[in-house]
């Protein structure tokens, strides 16, 4: 934690193939070891098998299954004693 100013947010750049920020967020989680260009190889193979199959827009799938992944209700750990 920094004692004289509040640490600038980066702003993400969306992704150069879809230019899609959801999409660009992803990559970066998927990369290891700083290696995106494997990332982005990865990522973007998946988004033509799903071109190829399903004959719709390979972005849209992407956001409609990461809501369907997305929990419904935030859990809150509740305090009993000195035990969480």
């Amino acid at each position: 934690m920094p004692r004289r100013r509040v640490a600038a947010k980066r702003a993400i750049l969306p992704d150069p193939m879809y230019g899609n920020q959801i999409l660009a967020k992803f990559i970066n989680h998927v990369m290891v070891s700083g290696k995106k260009a494997v990332a982005e190889g990865i990522v973007y193979g998946a988004l033509d098998r799903i071109r190829e199959r399903g004959k719709s827009d390979p972005v849209e799938v992407f956001e409609k299954a990461l809501e369907a992944i997305a929990p419904y209700i935030e859990v809150k750990s509740r305090r009993v004693g000195g035990a969480a």
